[in-house]
């Protein structure tokens, strides 16, 4: 008698594959010290805390930081699928200042995300809850490529209904 076939991998387990793959190639997040927080599929949360070298003259944090704490939530989100997907553009809003020891917190949901084009939302608050930044990424999903060889790629994998957990 054979064995039944291993469960294929559930969304969530995809999405955990991804961060795992993306947090090991992403030098930039790194460097900054950023921590995936969590992750599931079209979602994510990254924190960062502003150290004295990302100061601006005035000295709060450049928004440029900010921004690429909102820019990396965006793309664990947006990869989560495991399909690679790139920015096609955001808008970012800046609405109050971080300042020297503030822990930041970004958090990306998917809005949609139709064949390859995808809208996803950011909030980026400190450890207050204190909203600093809003952030709106387009994204392009390059079909038929995998982030993570040998697993499921693609939203529709992960919105199927007949997945068994």
């Amino acid at each position: 008698m054979r064995a039944p076939d291993p469960l294929p991998p559930t969304p969530q387990q995809v999405a955990e594959a991804t961060r795992e793959a993306m947090a090991r190639d992403d030098r930039a997040s790194r460097l900054l010290g950023m921590v995936v927080e969590a992750i599931g599929p079209g979602t994510s949360t990254l924190s960062m805390t502003v150290r004295e070298d990302m100061l601006n003259g005035h000295d709060i944090c450049h928004g440029g930081f900010v921004t690429t704490l909102a820019d990396s939530a965006f793309a664990f989100a947006c990869n989560a699928y495991n399909e690679v997907t790139v920015a096609a553009g955001f808008d970012v809003n800046l609405l109050a200042a971080a300042h020297l020891g503030d822990r930041l917190s970004a958090s990306a949901v998917e809005i949609s995300r139709s064949g390859r084009t995808g809208l996803y939302d950011v909030t980026v608050v400190n450890q207050r809850g204190e909203c600093i930044a809003t952030f709106r990424g387009r994204s392009y999903a390059m079909k038929g490529k995998p982030l993570v060889e040998g697993l499921p790629a693609g939203k529709r994998f992960a919105g199927d209904r007949q997945h068994r957990t």
